[in-house]
């Protein structure tokens, strides 16, 4: 219920949210070192990092900051907990749809290791990135292409890494009749129309919120987040393998990214020639994982519910190995 904190970065969403709500300064330009003397400094890590984090998130953390710090914490775990509840039951409800056996889907994303020490005790707020990001797959997959554009935005809105399920869904809803769902003669009758329509209403409400709290300078989290591509950790696949062949990270990086963009390329091809669109997100979310030299543990939780549902079994076990590969170094036992 409440394991040790092996990641401090719930510290720092307490942190930006009292820079903003207590000090007055905007979180997306100030850094939390800027404020050394406020109470949930002790526990933040990035202390020369801003805000990388969309403004949907950070505006709801703004009520957290009237809270001490440790029950701010503890209200982001219970956030967390109940996001990952929440992704079982729609994983769940998904794979009984799918013909995939609903229990076995939701053990597969609730129970992984990674997800219930980083993501449930780590307080991460990736939990509920994927929870909206899979209330959008499900609104598509059931016909209701509006919802899913605005919880898809809104996703992106907490954390701009949910951003790899849309070109996916956009292409889904794009791809001609006899391959998607039925259309009509109403304005707004194809799915991409209702998709557009839903992200539209959606991205002009959460951009006009964003900018009455922050003006433009919400934006730096685009810039903050692609900076980690620049960036290393010790358990990446490209720095890994640097270390085994002598290379180095550098040019297994560019090298790794390079064929990624090949396969995201294939990938988004064969969607729009009919493949299931569902599991070329998942494929794209591993291939990410595989990719980037900027790996951390809470991050398996994007392909999870998306491979829980893809009646891919290739795929999973895949994803249950990259698991076991982050398990020795990032839970310590």
């Amino acid at each position: 219920m409440a394991p040790v904190l092996l990641s401090h970065d719930v510290f720092s969403y307490v942190d930006y949210a009292r820079l903003g709500v207590v000090h007055g300064l905007d979180p997306y330009v100030t850094r939390p070192d800027a404020v050394p003397s406020d109470p949930a400094f002790a526990g933040v890590t990035w202390i020369d990092a801003r805000s990388a984090y969309g403004p949907l998130f950070t505006l709801a953390t703004y009520p957290l900051a009237w809270l001490p710090v440790d029950a701010a914490v503890a209200v982001l775990k219970a956030v967390a907990a109940l996001s990952v509840l929440g992704l079982a039951a729609i994983v769940s409800r998904l794979a009984a749809w799918r013909g995939v056996e609903p229990l076995r889907a939701a053990v597969f994303v609730a129970l992984n290791p990674l997800v219930l020490v980083h993501v449930v005790g780590g307080a991460h707020n990736d939990g509920l990135t994927m929870l909206l990001a899979m209330l959008g797959v499900a609104a598509i997959l059931s016909g209701r292409e509006v919802s899913g554009g605005a919880a898809l935005v809104a996703a992106i809105a907490v954390k701009v890494s949910a951003a790899f399920i849309a070109p996916f869904a956009l292409l889904a809803t794009l791809r001609p009749p006899s391959t998607g769902l039925p259309t009509s003669n109403g304005r707004y009758s194809r799915p991409v129309n209702r998709l557009l329509l839903g992200v539209a209403v959606a991205a002009v409400g959460i951009g006009a919120a964003a900018y009455l709290a922050f003006g433009w300078d919400w934006l730096n989290a685009l810039e903050l987040a692609g900076e980690n591509q620049g960036r290393t950790s010790h358990l990446s696949i490209p720095t890994t393998l640097g270390r085994i062949t002598g290379l180095g990270p550098d040019p297994l990086r560019i090298a790794a990214l390079a064929v990624y963009a090949a396969a995201l390329s294939y990938l988004l091809a064969w969607t729009w020639r009919g493949g299931d669109w569902v599991r070329a997100a998942a494929w794209a979310a591993f291939g990410l994982l595989l990719a980037t030299s900027w790996l951390l543990p809470w991050y398996l939780i994007w392909p999870l519910p998306l491979a829980a549902i893809s009646r891919d079994r290739p795929l999973q076990l895949l994803i249950l190995a990259l698991t076991a590969f982050q398990l020795g170094a990032r839970i310590p036992l």
